[in-house]
């Protein structure tokens, strides 16, 4: 790929310098003329009915400019899709966890609005709550939901055929049960939104969000108001994760009370807020059964899930499925059977996260290690025996158009010194590997894809507008190396206007892992249309035909004769001399099976392309305390096309680190009746720099056929093979395989123990 000018070479981000410096704008930074603090009035009870709320003395004092309840909505309730719609903005019937939102309040400063809240009076009538999703399905008080039965919110049932006939074909079968509770985002930016209504009664509203399309809709339904008055502004945004996919009860509480007051608005969550009231990933509790020949080839699989979804539905259907997609399409199986189970519960709201179920993908590998040490196979073997090949079809239908899986296996395995180290380790030593895959999108309907627009400004530079946001993985930077490599420009020389709604078409956002694939897609077919105009005048100028030509380095030369060249700038000058404007628009929508549901029909294509990642750990555990110290980790996936390495590394470094190094061992929530107790960064221990092992990323290309230059998603199934490979690691280390994550000291030590009563004198 030695013919591109930028792309697959390493650059710094372009947002990287006003990062550091500390000239980024988040939402918490904006400051309009005569913005009201705004603050919500949170449900201090799990479940309980609201009988009345009073707001009389909280609108006395001075400064108070509104109060509003559920009362002051359209009653409209939000779910992804319209069987799942479930939650209102603010509620008017029950409280349904600690911090469900019931009020909400605008206010000339911080003090009086938080008074305000004070003298809010709700009176509740307490109700039975229930916080383990086992206990929910069985229920006799009252449903958290009463139109969903057993207070199961989402059941998905997956069924490829004869799973029980190849079970009876199999030479040996595990079934195993694995659990994990429920994990936060923590985004280094804590959730703000900021609301006004302008001159022309339009919404404006600026806030972290994953797609900003995705944001409008919703909106413009809760307040009954065409889409067109609805403007989601771009800002920068610090983190998501898959926690800022969706619509917040603070946005349309924000723009309410804007609405209400006349004037802008903000709220700005505390740390605490930002763990209860925005989402959380989904604690599970996943039996896997497995059925293998005597080489070790799966020929059956049955996985039942039981996932603790919280209040309310959010993203239901899509987390519900998406751990077992990643599965499936990592592992070529015989036949498999599966059944989610989305279950509500009294606490806080979950939703899509990066690792996509972490007890649910380590726990897959851990009995594949465990199947392979019964059949005296390597587990290296025993993946390269099951792992997905290009050109076949998962289970439920896929094509896999590009794999490199076993390459990075492969690779992995060399640069880890996995196969001498396996087995050969000093004692408490361990050894890991896991592997995975991500599907680079899925069947989203009219918003499935994504369109881009470029203007040539008269000095020579060019403007490009996309819908595609920067969640601070770089999307931002990889539009601006599409277009500048296509145009024959410098980065510097690309401006760049996204993620709004009033100027940029329809894009998916970052919601699927679609933004290279799809946006990025967009944006190049884009600048090559705009490149063709500017062809066609250069040819006349040169005197030769346009496809002789090429650009790169703001010139425009013929290929076999490149000192016969005319500038960028003058071609864009001589075409507006001509009366024609130098512009051109480009629009990508991925080839997926529109008719694919993933409740009523979950089979078909999901997407054009899926990535394939290998995570081998090196550990060591102090049998003395059960702490673990990874000593290095070598991570190997298949990108497609590294469209920017240095960005990808760092993409790498950040999955190890939310789904291994945090992910397993040391993140979760302690809980006492429905109450969060380790809410903030004090007590949910994130993993710091210092605390990071050396991390060596291989990427692998495959050259995807539809992806932009081959490229497709990357770095997601490091975050979840990262998981896998800790878990093996520290199995391998105290030779107990385990089954309960993450790998906290206090379960390290006891399996350690375990083993010891176990093991004869």
């Amino acid at each position: 790929m030695s013919e591109y000018a930028i792309i697959g070479k390493r650059m710094p981000r372009v947002d990287s310098r006003a990062k550091v410096m500390g000239k980024t704008k988040f939402t918490a930074d904006l400051n309009l003329p005569n913005m009201l603090v705004g603050k919500i009035k949170r449900s201090p009870h799990a479940h309980a009915r609201i009988i009345h709320n009073d707001t009389t003395k909280a609108k006395a004092p001075p400064g108070v400019m509104s109060v509003v309840t559920g009362k002051d909505t359209a009653g409209v309730k939000w779910g992804v899709f319209a069987y799942t719609r479930d939650q209102q903005f603010i509620q008017t019937d029950k409280a349904r966890y600690i911090g469900d939102e019931v009020a909400g309040v605008a206010a000339i400063d911080e003090e009086t609005a938080l008074k305000a809240l004070d003298l809010i009076e709700v009176e509740y009538e307490i109700l039975p709550p229930v916080f383990d999703p086992m206990e929910a399905m069985t229920m006799e008080t009252e449903l958290i939901h009463t139109e969903f039965p057993n207070n199961i919110n989402i059941h998905v049932n997956i069924d490829t055929g004869q799973v029980d006939e190849n079970f009876a074909k199999a030479h040996y079968i595990r079934e195993d049960t694995f659990v994990a509770p429920e994990e936060s985002y923590f985004q280094a930016e804590p959730y703000a939104v900021v609301a006004r209504f302008d001159s022309e009664d339009c919404l404006e509203i600026w806030c972290p969000n994953g797609g900003p399309h995705m944001k409008s809709k919703p909106l413009s339904n809760a307040f009954k108001i065409p889409l067109h008055r609805v403007k989601v502004r771009k800002i920068a945004i610090g983190g998501a994760f898959g926690g800022r996919s969706e619509i917040c009860p603070a946005d349309y509480i924000c723009a309410l009370l804007a609405k209400k007051t006349g004037r802008p608005v903000k709220i700005k969550f505390t740390r605490e807020e930002n763990t209860i009231a925005t989402r959380q990933g989904h604690a599970m509790i996943t039996t896997h059964r497995t059925g293998v020949d005597q080489e070790g080839r799966v020929l059956a699989r049955e996985t039942t899930c039981y996932m603790d979804g919280g209040a309310y539905s959010s993203t239901g259907p899509i987390a519900t499925s998406v751990p077992f997609l990643s599965m499936e399409q990592a592992y070529r199986m015989g036949s498999v059977r599966y059944n989610g189970y989305r279950i509500y519960t009294n606490k806080p709201i979950r939703g899509m996260i990066r690792v996509h179920g972490r007890g649910f993908a380590a726990g897959l590998d851990t009995q594949l290690d465990m199947i392979a040490a019964h059949l005296n196979i390597d587990p290296v073997e025993m993946r390269l025996k099951n792992s997905r090949q290009q050109g076949e079809y998962t289970s439920t239908k896929s094509f896999v158009a590009s794999c490199a899986m076993d390459e990075t296996i492969h690779k992995a395995v060399a640069k880890s010194g996995f196969s001498e180290k396996f087995g050969n380790l000093p004692p408490f030593h361990g050894i890991g590997m896991g592997t995975n895959s991500v599907q680079t999108g899925f069947p989203m309907g009219i918003r499935g894809g994504s369109q881009a627009f470029i203007k040539f400004n008269e000095d020579g530079e060019a403007t490009v507008m996309s819908g595609v946001v920067d969640n601070g993985q770089g999307n931002d930077n990889m539009v601006v190396q599409i277009a500048a490599e296509e145009l024959g420009l410098l980065p510097e020389d690309i401006h760049l206007v996204s993620a709004d709604t009033e100027t940029t078409a329809s894009d998916p956002g970052s919601y699927s892992q679609v933004s290279t694939f799809v946006g990025g897609q967009a944006v190049k077919i884009a600048a090559q249309n705009c490149r063709a105009k500017l062809f066609d005048v250069a040819a006349k100028v040169l005197k030769v035909e346009p496809s002789t030509l090429a650009a790169k380095n703001r010139l425009i030369f013929v290929k076999d004769t490149p000192e016969i060249c005319i500038p960028i700038k003058k071609v864009v000058r001589i075409s507006l001399l001509n009366f024609t404007s130098v512009n051109a628009e480009g629009g990508y929508w991925p080839r997926v099976d529109m008719k694919r549901e993933w409740v009523s029909n979950p089979y078909g294509q999901m997407c054009e392309a899926f990535s394939f990642g290998t995570t081998i750990v090196e550990v060591k555990v102090n049998p003395a305390t059960g702490q673990v110290t990874v000593l290095n980790a070598t991570a190997a996936q298949d990108v497609g096309y590294a469209l920017n390495p240095l960005v990808l590394e760092g993409q790498f470094e950040g999955s190890i680190a939310m789904g291994g190094q945090g992910g397993m061992l040391t993140e979760y929530h302690e809980w006492k009746e429905g109450r969060c107790l380790n809410p903030t960064m004090l007590d949910y221990k994130l993993p710091l720099a210092c605390d990071m092992p050396p991390i060596h990323s291989i990427m692998v290309e495959s050259i995807d056929p539809k992806g932009p230059y081959g490229a497709k998603e990357a770095a997601m199934s490091i975050a979840m093979s990262a998981a896998q490979a800790y878990a093996a690691a520290v199995s391998n280390a105290i030779g107990v395989y385990m089954d309960s994550f993450p790998l906290t000291p206090d379960k390290i030590l006891a399996a350690i123990k375990a083993k010891e009563n176990k093991e004869p004198e």
